[in-house]
């Protein structure tokens, strides 16, 4: 499933910032050093074999996580400054597999890892050699099915459409299913015969944890873990072509009421990555709003060595990872992301 990407060089930071609306400034700048600070910490804790140390440093998916980092400021496997970190980790995350082409068996990852791992192969297909393209070409069909059946499972109408922890699950969270979902997007994006109702099913679960009156998007319902979750709900709609639908509008605006509590959650850091790749993705004043916030909370917290909190999972990897993926968004460099660019307009004629 070859990709034909055309790879874009590495922008000026003030390319970057104006291509979202924001000038060039020594704020801009600080946020760029962050990032380079934070890929270099990722790429000193890496193993020889591609794996990390800390928590679930040995499942498929933070050297997934990682390595995606790494594409979201344009270094390319195999060539630069990190090329090699990239493809290390790119070839430990393919040894995960197993021969029907689980990445979730590592490890005790599951379908977390199995979807992380899906998006990162199917985000790097067209970026790779020829030897690792052969590989990619060999196990995203095996890896697509497994998700594929696990959504086919007989659940009920609450969680029919969704994920969980394991292919066999019987109910469904909307965690899992925000990863999974992306996978899947970006594979029919990179040309994979994904069935449209397969994706409509997924929108359908996630339109049905959307709360009638708050907009919030919950994990097994329309409540739980709102702040943290609303920017997948948000981002899964936006990637799925629901741009300006009434419930990712209604979500954007509970987010914007309540994203400064994102830093008292439980999971601060994966919050944020959804909140900013969400509203990142809804555009205009959201967007400039969270993000000037997002820098001024989340780049004080980094660490003299440039990661972030071991907060989430036990992992400094884990954590460094999702918010330099956040901290990236406005470099636009992995596909799955890439944003309508009529998106800013389009809300100033809609206010």
């Amino acid at each position: 499933m070859m990709r034909g990407i055309v790879c874009i060089l590495l922008m000026g930071v003030a390319g970057v910032w104006a291509a979202t609306g924001m000038e060039a400034s020594e704020s801009a700048e600080q946020v760029d050093r962050a990032i380079d600070r934070g890929l270099a910490f990722l790429a000193s804790k890496q193993r020889p074999n591609g794996s990390f140390d800390q928590g679930n440093g040995d499942t498929a998916a933070i050297p997934s996580l990682v390595a995606m980092a790494f594409l979201a400021k344009g270094y390319l496997p195999g060539e630069g400054a990190y090329g090699e970190t990239i493809n290390r980790a790119f070839d430990y995350v393919v040894s995960c597999a197993n021969a029907s082409g689980y990445f979730g068996d590592k490890a005790g990852g599951r379908m977390y890892a199995h979807s992380i791992a899906t998006l990162f192969v199917s985000e790097v297909s067209g970026m790779v050699d020829r030897e690792r393209q052969a590989q990619i070409d060999g196990v995203l069909p095996k890896a697509i099915k497994i998700i594929l059946d696990a959504q086919a499972v007989k659940k009920s109408e609450r969680d029919q459409g969704g994920w969980r922890y394991t292919p066999s699950a019987t109910d469904s969270d909307m965690s899992c299913s925000g990863w999974t979902l992306m996978a899947l997007r970006s594979c029919r994006l990179n040309g994979a015969p994904i069935p449209p109702q397969v994706i409509e099913d997924a929108v359908n679960y996630v339109r049905r944890h959307s709360h009638r009156e708050k907009g919030c998007f919950g994990y097994q319902g329309p409540d739980g873990h709102a702040v943290t979750l609303t920017g997948a709900g948000i981002l899964c709609l936006e990637l799925c072509g629901k741009h300006n639908d009434t419930a990712t509008l209604k979500a954007s605006k509970y987010l914007m009421a309540n994203y400064a509590e994102l830093i008292k959650q439980d999971r601060p850091f994966y919050g944020v990555y959804y909140a900013a790749q969400g509203l990142f993705q809804i555009g205009g004043d959201e967007w400039k709003t969270f993000s000037t916030w997002m820098h001024a909370t989340f780049l004080p917290m980094q660490r003299q060595d440039g990661g972030w909190e071991r907060s989430e999972d036990g992992s400094a990897i884990y954590s460094t990872s999702l918010c330099l993926l956040a901290l990236t968004v406005p470099y636009r460099q992995l596909p799955i992301y890439q944003r309508d660019e009529t998106v800013d307009d389009e809300q100033k004629t809609m206010r």
